[in-house]
């Protein structure tokens, strides 16, 4: 069952799909203790759990700490990080009494869950009303979890799906400069016999940073290099970014500010802030005009055949804005000529950074938005700042359905909010070459899928700092069951491809394990998202009862039939695991697979570094097929087959078409 709430001014966020008729009563749970601005409280028991908020910091279990939806361009992520690149505002609390609650609001929200008392889950809101969901489960679900997590996701609409191709392996970097850098990669992987389906161009590829652009000296035909590719089995998937150059005779520019289009000031000038090309303007991607035009100009890319984007930088992330600029060289000119002592340094050395993303400067711009009431209100851009990032991805869905109506295209985001998810997928942004930051991103891909998000997947190996040969292999081998699967890195780090590795073929038989599993994979993601379904589950979500499964925090199960338990420390050779029922143990290591029953329990597995270890529940069947250079190559008439079941239903179709259906596309495969 789900009730709604309403509270104060409400923005439209295109996060729900079914309209819920508002509940003239009190919640069920908790107690909402200020309308204005919003304020919910529960008292939580001591064996409470609390799982969701979609991409966070922390364990599957976000009890202990405080969370903040605050969309933030966030490199330098730790444990005492509150706010990420999303803001997805569910939450499930799971104990003697099980529930789920969904704040839908375009502004700042805090979740403070036994940070500041241990027993009390608070939530805060600021800026705009919410509508506050309460969901409870309706019994048809094999657990209340997934039940309360289905009414969930048909209130928020279908998850997003790519083409097929996008399950394949992306290569991407900062700093593939040229068309030959490009085909270098290519070649390179060709030669070493190692899969892949798409090479990422990140900002290099543009004229002077310009959206919708080719630097036509360095990608001098960017056609015939995606048709040569094309033909190779290999995408080009080129980035997109908020800000538009504030430049004369750039189309983009010209025509955004004819018919302004983009962000203004209270004054009605257009708003200026610093990003790759300097001073840029930000499309007002809430105005549905606008979004039709953004989303026009990706065909200047597809016309070239160009099937996959990622959208960057769309909190959006501002270098400076003119005003925190001037304000800061003011401040820095102060310090000429004094003695900097302890203090003064400090604060010194803090201005050249002190412009980055200020709240202050989201606070000198407006957007024209869409009130819950059907009416339209001019509000401050921090009253709606979170859901900026999800209109530049609805604006590109749009757009990409357009120009190609009847293919699927690639598309996924940095920042994100509930609603964002039925246009495109989200990788989890510029994490950092450390172990800490895998082990994060297997506990935030559960409660990604949660909200809706299930195309997701982190940089492979790190994007920022350099990274080790045993940290890309462990982080790799845990990416082949993410769907989303692409190593990315910055410019001034270490290359961190394959190829450049000792023993390439222990990376060889990892991503040899991956396509042979993509008709799987692809499977198992289509009927999540068709059912509404997760394609992560904590364990509990399927072990409700079992009060071990419960506190398990690095395990994943998968789709109807996989448990994983990815190594994400230094110099392990194995890691302990628990099973919550008897199951077979699966060891991929040199291009072949061996089982073993294991039992019900905790148990040491070993796990060498060129191996993959997960494990199948009895009674299922995982078909593998021959493994390719390229998911097109993929030869789907014979499978292999791990487990011990007698059949799979397995969903299959082209591959591009969107009227995507489970009717007409199960293929029983028996043994």
């Amino acid at each position: 069952m789900i009730q709604r709430f309403t509270y104060g001014a409400v923005v439209e966020t295109n996060a729900v799909v079914e309209p819920v008729k508002a509940d003239g009563g009190v919640p069920a749970f908790g107690t909402v203790t200020s309308g204005s601005p919003f304020s919910w409280n529960y008292m939580m028991r001591p064996d409470d759990i609390v799982y969701g908020l979609g991409e966070n910091m922390r364990g599957m279990n976000k009890r202990g700490f405080r969370y903040v939806s605050w969309c933030s361009d966030q490199s330098n992520q730790n444990e005492t990080t509150e706010s990420l690149y999303g803001a997805h505002n569910f939450m499930l609390v799971a104990g003697e009494r099980t529930f789920g609650v969904f704040f839908d609001t375009a502004s700042k929200i805090t979740f403070d869950a036994g940070w500041t008392a241990p027993d009390t889950l608070s939530v805060a809101g600021s800026g705009t009303g919410v509508d506050f969901y309460v969901i409870t489960a309706d019994g048809a679900a094999p657990s209340a979890l997934t039940g309360i997590v289905r009414q969930f996701r048909e209130l928020i609409g279908q998850s997003y799906i790519p083409p097929r191709w996008a399950f394949g392996f992306q290569q991407s970097r900062w700093g593939y400069r040229t068309e030959k850098d490009v085909r270098e990669v290519v070649r390179k992987f060709r030669d070493a016999g190692i899969p892949l389906d798409a090479v990422c161009l990140d900002i290099d590829y543009m004229q002077d940073y310009e959206d919708f652009t080719v630097d036509e000296t360095k990608f001098p035909d960017m056609k015939q290099l995606a048709e040569d590719l094309k033909a190779e089995g290999v995408h080009l998937v080129p980035i997109i970014d908020a800000g538009v150059k504030v430049q004369k005779g750039y189309s983009v520019y010209e025509e955004g500010t004819e018919h302004n289009y983009f962000c203004a000031k209270k004054d009605g000038s257009a708003y200026t802030a610093g990003v790759w090309p300097g001073r840029s303007h930000f499309p007002d991607f809430l105005n549905p005009d606008v979004r039709s035009w953004f989303g026009a100009k990706y065909g200047n890319l597809t016309s070239l055949g160009i099937e996959g984007f990622w959208n960057d930088m769309n909190e959006p992330a501002m270098f400076y804005s003119e005003e925190s600029l001037a304000e800061t060289f003011r401040k820095i000119k102060t310090f000429e000529g004094k003695n900097l002592d302890i203090n003064s340094f400090f604060e010194f050395t803090s201005l050249a950074g002190s412009t980055f993303n200020r709240p202050d400067d989201y606070e000198r711009f407006y957007d024209r938005v869409q009130m819950k009431d059907g009416s339209t209100a001019l509000l401050r851009h921090d009253y709606v700042h979170n859901i900026y990032g999800a209109h530049m991805t609805r604006a590109a869905g749009e757009g990409l359905r357009k120009l190609s109506p009847d293919k699927r295209m690639l598309l996924y985001s940095r920042a994100s909010c509930i609603g964002a998810h039925r246009y495109g997928g989200i990788w989890t942004g510029d994490n950092t070459s450390w172990w800490g930051h895998l082990k994060q991103e297997v506990q935030m891909m559960s409660a990604l899928n949660m909200c809706g998000f299930l195309y997701c997947g982190a940089d492979i190996g790190g994007f920022g700092a350099d990274t080790s040969r045993d940290l890309v292999l462990r982080w790799t081998e845990f990416g082949v069951f993410t769907p989303l699967m692409r190593n990315h890195s910055a410019w001034n780090t270490r290359r961190q491809e394959f190829y450049q590795y000792d023993h390439i073929e222990d990376f060889r038989s990892v991503m040899n394990l991956r396509y042979a599993l993509i008709p799987f994979i692809y499977s198992e993601f289509v009927k999540s998202a068709l059912t509404g379904s997760m394609y992560f589950r904590p364990l509990s979500f399927d072990y409700q009862s079992d009060e071990r499964a419960r506190r398990v925090e690095d395990e994943l199960l998968l789709g109807e039939s996989l448990l994983i338990a990815p190594v994400y420390e230094q110099n392990a050779v194995g890691r302990y695991v628990y099973l919550p029922e008897d199951m077979i143990q699966v060891t991929w290591a040199d291009g072949k697979a061996v089982q073993q029953n294991v039992v019900r329990g905790d148990h040491y597995v070993n796990v060498p570094l060129n191996a993959v270890v997960f494990f199948v529940k009895h009674g299922r069947l995982v078909p593998l097929c021959a493994p390719a250079l390229s998911s097109d190559k993929l030869d789907t008439t014979n499978f292999t087959f791990l487990g011990d079941g007698e059949s799979y239903d397995l969903y299959e179709d082209d591959g591009y078409t969107r009227d995507v259906k489970l009717e007409g596309n199960i293929r029983k495969l028996t043994k």
